[in-house]
């Protein structure tokens, strides 16, 4: 359900720019950020680079880019 919020001009300033660079609309660069937040938030152990790491395996997974491994 949408859902109007007020944001600070610097952080809309912030995303504009983040936007820009990764090609997501300024919505969809927000709920990036919050997905990643979410998950950093609950896996307080886990770095950035291996949640990102996660998110693209995740990916892979889903468009079907999968080997299998192989034991010794």
């Amino acid at each position: 359900m949408p859902m109007s919020v007020k944001l600070s001009d610097k952080l809309i300033h912030e995303v504009r720019q983040y936007s820009i660079v990764y090609r997501r609309s300024i919505p969809k660069q927000i709920e990036y950020w919050a997905m990643i937040g979410k998950i950093a938030e609950e896996n307080p152990d886990l770095p950035y680079s291996f949640i990102k790491g996660i998110l693209l395996a995740q990916q892979e997974v889903v468009e079907g880019e999968l080997s299998p491994f192989e034991f010794g």
